[in-house]
């Protein structure tokens, strides 16, 4: 009895040991002057309106609040205004990088993936340090937003450590593209800022990424429906120019207009500039084709 006991409390350790939340060091931070201009072009990248915003209006209000139902309880969209007390006013930038690029919070525990950090990972971290400079310029929204409403075994968030071990990769999703700039750069968008992945690409049984079936569609987060097949096999004869056409103004190549979810990000990506647009026009051409 002893025996197993000792051996309980071992691999009891060891969960606790491998499922521990990770951090990057301060070294990671170089030396880089914020630029907030960059930063509200991450910001649009990133549909981080879409979530956050608490109100319409011209300059975004991020008081979160917005509750999101899933198969595993309700999330609640956190406060990621400036306000020091209820937003991320008081963050400093690595607490504010860890949480983009590890998901781990200031408190240092592991952040639940309806947060798509597992994109965000992917970016580089003067980006995030200009989007975190962007955010300081925004109203200081003074919202206590609730907590997460999730069934067991969902709320225990040492589970998030074994998912991350298994889904938490920075590294490129797709190899063997063109090697111009433009490319790259859809690349980049596409699969860091952008997050497109998290809805158009299906999800395994651990609810991570099918990285074999990158954006060959998937069903809706929402519940109804799928969201559409995006590699040159589901956009069929669009170009380049047709995508970025389509982001820029929401009108497909043959007149229909953007439905759905798509629409917030729709209108989030027409903020960026039109080389962003060809470059992920570019990137979505240059990918494997998936039936």
């Amino acid at each position: 009895m002893k025996r197993i006991v000792l051996l309980l409390a071992v691999a009891v350790l060891a969960l606790l040991y491998i499922t521990w939340p990770r951090t990057l060091p301060q070294g990671i931070l170089t030396a880089h002057e914020p630029d907030t201009a960059n930063g509200e072009r991450m910001f649009h990248a990133g549909g981080c309106a879409s979530c956050h915003a608490s109100g319409d209006d011209t300059v975004p209000l991020l008081g979160g609040g917005l509750e999101i139902d899933s198969p595993y309880g309700v999330f609640r969209v956190p406060n990621i205004s400036p306000d020091p007390e209820f937003g991320i006013g008081a963050w400093t930038l690595l607490e504010f990088v860890n949480a983009m690029k590890m998901g781990v919070s200031r408190d240092g525990h592991h952040y639940y993936p309806a947060f798509p950090y597992a994109s965000y990972t992917r970016m580089r971290v003067e980006d995030i340090v200009d989007l975190k400079a962007y955010l300081d310029t925004l109203p200081a929204i003074q919202t206590r937003n609730r907590e997460h409403s999730l069934a067991f075994p969902w709320n225990i968030r040492a589970g998030i450590g074994l998912w991350k071990l298994l889904n938490l990769d920075a590294g490129p999703v797709v190899s063997g593209l063109p090697d111009d700039a433009e490319t790259r750069r859809g690349q980049y968008l596409v699969e860091g800022p952008g997050h497109c992945g998290e809805c158009h690409t299906p999800r395994d049984w651990t609810g991570g990424l099918r990285t074999n079936r990158w954006l060959a569609g998937a069903p809706d987060p929402g519940g109804e429906g799928r969201v559409p097949n995006i590699t040159p096999a589901g956009l069929q004869d669009w170009s380049k120019s047709d995508i970025a056409y389509y982001l820029q103004s929401g009108f497909t190549p043959d007149f229909d207009t953007v439905g759905g979810s798509m629409v917030e990000v729709q209108e989030n990506m027409a903020k960026l500039p039109a080389e962003d647009l060809e470059a992920i026009g570019a990137y979505l051409e240059a990918i494997p084709a998936l039936d």
